[in-house]
């Protein structure tokens, strides 16, 4: 028997970080294409403008009363990048346990090199509540992930978003206003939506994404509901059939479609609720016989992905292994290899054996990033233009170095609180999501 010994060729060394391709782009180094060049400047250029900045979700249209960013000092505006990780190290290591940095996956590499903890929204939201000793948690994330933090921490600890301006248009898809006006509609056709029936169970489990605001989690916490991330998202639906009729999946559509498709349930029972329209846009005989009534909300990120990228990766790559963020619309879901959450991506790429190459539907930091930690592998993001995350991106290595100095220097700023009427109710809504474990990936 003859075997054959397979003999790798040493890749070029990749480059984790977005910002450097996106540099390179603009200077014309790179013929690579980004979603918009105003990428290359520096948040603060974009702090007093309404908007969510530069990136995938620029075209969204945000809330009267966002959040905005005050002017960061000139001396973080100007410091080169060598000077502010300097910078940042120095403050850290004065601060030591007395502050922990938690960095989202989707976090720019320049930011993510100082956090003590780098992982998704539900890893990072036990994260915080597993550091009752730090005076400080600094969140590199987006605005509600800071919130849940807060919700989840101490109350003498404080809790600071290094950009305030950095939101999420997908949270921001459904406000408290629009779900208050949604459950009385649909008290007005499915009756008291707060007692259960003869078989214990209620009408409606209201279920949110952890992409939602405080506001949202609180009002969910008060009629029976859960929190869901993308990791526990089939075990949180599977916590509210157990518990109601139907449910209520809000904000994302895409996440709630592809995790109930997976689960079995009909698309003919799944409406759209458009906030926008009588009764979502649908009638009271669909709102019935429904199992999910979906919110009419999406990730600007994972919208941008096709099933024509598919192809065209397919086609160029043979023997690819395409997996996806559930966030993407059901056809891409449907026509990839894997779905699953950022977690769920990371450790499928991670386990792979033989080299494999990987073509990915989620957040591009993050695919730059494992591109470059698993260069056996040859990984690629499906969509070929460079256009991060808006919102994350408004975090800088500037903000991060003000906040800790700040800290350093006795003054806390920044700092998210979520007021005590909507903690309470929140909290309990995040407790029942924490203790319902994630069971994979969604397909």
């Amino acid at each position: 028997m003859t075997t054959t010994t397979l003999t790798l060729q040493p890749r070029p060394e990749i480059d984790p970080s977005v910002d450097h391709v996106i540099q390179a782009i603009v200077s014309g180094a790179s013929t690579d294409a980004t979603c918009t060049t105003d990428l290359a400047v520096g948040p603060w250029d974009f702090d007093t403008r309404p908007g969510y900045g530069p990136g995938s979700s620029m075209g969204d249209v945000i809330p009267t009363g966002a959040p905005r960013q005050g002017e960061l000092p000139r001396d973080y505006r100007e410091a080169s990048d060598d000077e502010l990780d300097a910078r940042i190290r120095a403050a850290k290591a004065t601060l030591g346990d007395r502050v922990v940095v938690l960095g989202h996956f989707y976090q720019r590499e320049e930011v993510v090199r100082h956090a003590d903890y780098v992982g998704d929204s539900f890893q990072l939201a036990n994260a915080a509540k597993a550091h009752p000793e730090a005076e400080a948690i600094v969140f590199c994330g987006v605005h509600f992930m800071a919130e849940t933090a807060d919700l989840l921490s101490r109350p003498e600890q404080s809790v600071i978003l290094p950009n305030l301006a950095a939101g999420c248009s997908m949270a921001d898809m459904a406000s408290i206003d629009q779900v208050e006006e949604c459950w009385e509609q649909l008290a007005d056709v499915l009756g008291d939506l707060d007692t259960p029936d003869a078989d214990g169970l209620l009408p409606v489990i209201p279920v949110t994404y952890m992409n939602s605001s405080a506001a949202i989690k609180g009002f969910v916490g008060r009629h029976g509901g859960i929190v869901c991330t993308s990791s526990n998202a089939r075990t949180v639906l599977e916590w509210a059939f157990a518990r109601g009729r139907r449910v209520l999946f809000f904000p994302d559509q895409h996440l709630g479609r592809n995790t109930a498709k997976a689960m079995g349930v009909p698309l003919d029972r799944m409406p759209m609720w458009n906030p926008r329209q009588p009764l979502g846009g649908s009638t009271a005989e669909q709102l019935k016989d429904s199992r999910v009534i979906l919110w009419h909300g999406f990730c600007s990120v994972h919208r941008r992905f096709s099933v024509a990228q598919i192809d065209k990766a397919r086609a160029e790559h043979p023997g690819v292994r395409v997996i996806v963020h559930p966030e993407c619309p059901m056809d891409v879901v449907d026509a990839a290899d894997e779905a699953g959450s950022t977690d769920v991506i990371r450790k499928a790429i991670a386990a792979a054996d033989e080299p494999t190459t990987f073509a990915v539907g989620t957040e591009i930091n993050l695919v730059q990033r494992l591109a470059a930690q698993f260069p056996q592998h040859e990984i690629f993001c499906l969509d070929p233009v460079v256009c991060p995350c808006s919102t994350m991106y408004r975090i800088h290595p500037g903000y991060l170095a003000w906040v800790l100095e700040s800290l350093v220097a006795g003054e806390v700023v920044n700092r998210i609180t979520v007021p005590a009427d909507v903690a309470e109710p929140a909290t309990v809504a995040l407790e029942r999501m924490l203790a319902a474990k994630p069971n994979g990936a969604v397909k």
